[in-house]
């Protein structure tokens, strides 16, 4: 069973999303795994990996299952579902809930280039048929 991140209880951190995506990934995947993941380049030790998936299984996100001494780790919350709830929460926080003000925004920084345009201009034409 998946739900949104409007159900979770709580948000998930910046690092806990890395957790999150190592999952999304593939999965089921035990600590140690994950850990082969992200623990070189984010400069993390197996407590605090041990430490996020259990933050992210209190919150409702991941799901466990033991595998002999061990447990597996499984995403509850889509990738999706959360990524249409993030992207949400930051349109409404910070451009009054209007996505064309995002879309300004960043055509005023230069921070979209032809190739975003015309894919921009795709998903538009897409909703619009």
């Amino acid at each position: 069973m998946t739900e949104s991140l409007d159900q979770a209880p709580e948000r998930i951190s910046e690092a806990e999303h890395a957790i999150m995506e190592v999952l999304w990934a593939r999965h089921p995947l035990a600590a140690a795994e994950v850990c082969e993941d992200v623990c070189g380049a984010r400069g993390w030790s197996m407590p605090t990996v041990k430490t996020l998936l259990a933050r992210l299984v209190a919150k409702g996100a991941v799901a466990t299952e033991p595998d002999g001494r061990r447990f597996l780790y499984t995403p509850v919350l889509e990738r999706e579902a959360y990524l249409g709830g993030e992207s949400r929460r930051m349109v409404e926080r910070l451009f009054g809930g209007r996505p064309a003000a995002l879309f300004a925004q960043l055509a005023d920084a230069e921070a979209l280039n032809n190739d975003d345009i015309a894919e921009i201009e795709r998903l538009l034409r897409e909703l619009r048929s």
